[in-house]
């Protein structure tokens, strides 16, 4: 079988010219066009690996608060501290001094409170109230009672006090 002279034609030699150069340009054009995309995904797939990262680090960190957060909760609440107001200091027309004196002798008799369990003063309450109700307190050349109005038990213990003049020594 004989194949025909076709390469001797012009005509043909056009057509094989064109359709060679058509090739080699579509391939170019090809090549371009999935670098271009290539580039786009490879940008794309860092972008959401950085993102990815990210979050996970975010994540990780979230979950330590958490858990930390768990631990603390966990621990109970102790009583840090204890404020005394004495209400009717104005009727009794005590000075700073005194007043500051006889803070300082409730705080002493209820010291013992700082660093127990909220929950356990807070069943005690009753108590904590007879423990300054019962007491009298000495200073200078009187004896004061005190009637305990507030008793708030929280991380600071705050205690309203009516003072009295029971008798003088």
């Amino acid at each position: 079988m004989h194949i025909p002279p076709y390469h001797k034609k012009s005509t043909w030699q056009r057509f094989f010219i064109g359709a060679f150069l058509g090739a080699v340009i579509a391939y170019l054009i090809f090549i371009y066009m999935h670098g271009n995309m290539y580039e786009h995904l490879l940008e794309e797939n860092k972008d959401l690996k950085s993102k990815v990262t990210e979050l996970e680090n975010q994540n990780e960190a979230l979950s330590e608060d958490k858990k930390d957060l768990d631990e603390k909760s966990k621990e109970p609440f102790t009583i840090e501290s204890i404020e005394v107001t004495i209400t009717n200091n104005e009727e009794l027309r005590l000075d700073r001094l005194i007043i500051h004196d006889l803070e300082e002798l409730i705080k002493k008799e209820i010291n013992d409170i700082i660093g127990k369990e909220v929950s356990i003063i807070a069943k005690s309450d009753e108590l904590l109230k007879s423990t300054i109700e019962n007491k009298e307190f000495p200073l200078d050349e009187f004896t004061y009672k005190f009637d305990v109005t507030t008793l708030t038990i929280t991380e600071t213990v705050k205690v309203s006090v009516e003072a009295e003049i029971s008798s003088s020594m």
